[in-house]
């Protein structure tokens, strides 16, 4: 049936703009794109409909419907007088590979541009959030800063249910940008915990100094005080075995470990979290870089301008958050 859809044959198909590609295939190009490398999209379409496009055609479609679909992303931040009785939501950030072109401001620069070219990485904040007892989160995905992270965040809650009266149980690593975020956005409804096993990181290497003739049986017991909600507990452990400050930072692990403890002494309530049976590891978050971000944007050989990363990172935020046929059935009423 999608043969139909383009008579022309391959030595003309490289000259059809992209406006030239019925709203079918531009589906399937598209869909494609926002899994695989554009230069595998040919054979993929030609494998599965028999049909063969030049890879700028499926890079300029895909391209274009993700910045349309990025265009079209609207920031709910108003909870709704009644919600779910509790939220989960969690963000972390993921390093994406960035491309810039220097501008060319002096004669001695070269002419051409990929000389001028600069690699480098940018954080991309993901953010999900979904009630408890569900399977099926609510994603958002920025390039931009903490404050448009937090902003997701809330937009997260509110399409996953929550609402004034909701509880907003957030869970992280000790980045102090999703903290302040999370406190931001969400005030007195929402508390926020350190991933337990981001905290263990730093008490493990800690055990070895404190504990050296029995580090697993003293991190083991560290661990449940801080299950049971005895932080202050585990800060009087550390404390007579903190380094000298002469003692170069990466040789000092019970110094880092109870600074990071003491700096963050209200984020490690996971004795009310065990209670309500709320997750106290941010897991999900984690999983979700790989699946919604990394699978796409982080192959490898893959580098992007910061625009194409936001627009690529939309298209595939409208995948995970099943918006994917909607999107193309109104595509298709526009093209009628």
């Amino acid at each position: 049936m999608l043969r139909g859809h383009l008579i022309r044959p391959f030595s003309q198909l490289a000259e059809v703009k992209s406006s030239g590609y019925s709203r079918l295939l531009q589906r399937r190009l598209t869909d494609f794109g926002a899994d695989e490398p554009f230069a595998n999209v040919p054979d993929k379409l030609q494998e599965h409909y028999g049909i063969r496009v030049p890879c700028h055609a499926a890079r300029t479609i895909t391209e274009r419907h993700a910045k349309k679909i990025h265009e079209m992303e609207c920031i709910k931040d108003v909870f709704p007088k009644q919600g779910k009785e509790c939220i989960i939501a969690e963000t972390d950030g993921s390093m994406i590979p960035i491309v810039t072109i220097a501008e060319k401001t002096t004669d001695e620069q070269p002419s051409d541009g990929r000389k001028r070219r600069k690699v480098g990485w940018l954080e991309a904040r993901l953010t999900l959030a979904h009630p408890v007892g569900s399977v099926t989160p609510i994603f958002a995905a920025t390039m931009g800063g903490p404050e448009e992270a937090g902003d997701q965040l809330l937009n997260c809650a509110i399409l996953a249910g929550g609402g004034e009266t909701s509880k907003l149980h957030c869970v992280g690593d000790g980045a102090p940008w999703i903290a302040e975020q999370v406190n931001r956005v969400f005030s007195d409804q929402g508390t926020y915990l350190i991933d337990f096993m981001h905290l263990c990181e730093y008490l493990a290497p800690a055990s070895l100094s404190c504990c050296p003739q029995d580090s697993m049986a003293w991190l083991d017991h560290q661990k449940q005080q801080m299950k049971e909600g005895n932080v202050l507990e585990v800060v009087q452990a550390l404390a007579p075995h903190i380094e000298p400050q002469s003692t170069p930072e990466k040789n000092a692990p019970v110094r880092k470990c109870h600074r990071y403890i003491t700096n963050r002494l209200d984020q490690f309530d996971y004795k009310r979290a065990l209670e309500a049976d709320l997750p106290i590891g941010s897991g999900e978050i984690e999983s979700a870089h790989r699946y919604v971000i990394q699978k796409r944007i982080k192959l490898a050989g893959a580098w992007w301008s910061e625009s194409n990363a936001q627009d690529m990172l939309a298209l595939r935020i409208l995948r995970a958050n099943g918006g994917w046929d909607d999107y193309w059935a109104q595509e298709l009423k526009q093209a009628a």
